[in-house]
């Protein structure tokens, strides 16, 4: 999810030097979390744009609160959102959270 307006604006007002380094030790633990994951990641997927919705009034813009997202397999629920626990998304960046959702079958298969 996006970062908060709390979380931002620490981050923003941290000097260069420190958000440098902040960045440089978030993205090696995040790197070593997604090793740490590697055999069970099943998409790596990415950053997230802008959305729209459709429906049956037709096309248009409109926002959610996803900026990324990653496909894993896991035994359950659960365990797949202790995957997530102290991630460097909300651990060093300013973001203030994870949703872990399931991808479940499609009904009658």
């Amino acid at each position: 999810t996006p970062p908060s307006t709390h979380a931002n604006s620490a981050w923003n007002q941290l000097d260069e030097a420190t958000r440098n380094q902040r960045n440089a030790d978030g993205m090696k633990a995040w790197q070593d979390w997604q090793m740490k994951y590697a055999d069970v990641i099943l998409e790596q997927g990415g950053p997230l744009g802008k959305t729209k919705r459709v429906d049956a009034s037709g096309v248009r813009d409109t926002s959610n609160l996803l900026t990324g997202y990653i496909v894993v397999r896991a035994d359950s629920h659960e365990a797949a959102a202790r995957m997530f626990e102290n991630h460097p998304h909300f651990a060093f960046f300013p973001g203030d959270s994870v949703e872990v959702m399931e991808c479940l079958p499609m009904p009658g298969q």
